[in-house]
């Protein structure tokens, strides 16, 4: 039974959008379209999660022995309480490092995704959003480092969370939060890669 873990926070829970709007749920329902089995997706992942605190939540959570798929998106949280990026870093590693035995240590299994960019949100309006878009950057730069050092999947959805600039559906009602139409963008540039992985014998 093919199975999938998501980990993250409010990006990969879907904050703002309905549980079956989230790009999780998007994609297993894209694969079994094109007639590839997902059969069960686990989503460990909450507001406002930081790489700390997605640390400890696993800690605490219970997982199979292997996942098909193992997914990591998270940092937002650690830029906007304004954490040093080189403790984002260690962290990070250590988060991909553990994603990666939950992939049965099959590195091409893992997907990292890009942290997306808030500051184009209305949420961001009083904010310092030439900071905020840098720093994002930033952080990006480290997990895809971080990401290519270890030999996983990078996916980029950074530019995708810029276009909410010109479109408001793009975010969901909050202000700040992708939309399920943004979502599913995101599935559309996962698809091939996920079903790559989940097609190809080890």
């Amino acid at each position: 039974m093919p199975a999938m873990l998501a980990l993250g926070d409010s990006y990969t829970i879907g904050e703002g959008v309905a549980p079956d709007q989230r790009w999780p749920i998007q994609l297993q329902r894209a694969l079994h379209a094109a007639g590839i089995p997902l059969d069960c997706v686990e989503i460990v992942a909450g507001t406002g999660w930081t790489t700390d605190e997605l640390r400890m939540e696993m800690d605490a959570a219970s997982f199979r022995a292997r996942y098909d798929l193992v997914c990591l998106l998270i940092g937002v949280n650690n830029q906007y309480r304004g954490y040093p990026l080189e403790v984002y870093a260690a962290e990070f590693s250590d988060l991909l490092r553990r994603a990666i035995r939950l992939a049965g240590d099959a590195p091409r299994r893992v997907i990292v995704l890009s942290i997306p960019d808030w500051s184009v949100t209305p949420f961001a309006q009083e904010r310092k959003r030439r900071e905020i878009r840098t720093q994002i950057d930033q952080f990006n730069s480290i997990n895809q480092r971080v990401s290519d050092d270890a030999g996983v999947n990078y996916i980029d959805v950074t530019d995708i969370s810029r276009r909410a600039s010109d479109d408001a559906m793009l975010l969901a009602a909050d202000g700040l939060h992708p939309s399920a139409t943004m979502y599913g963008q995101w599935v559309e540039r996962l698809h091939n890669v996920v079903a790559r992985i989940l097609t190809q014998a080890d």
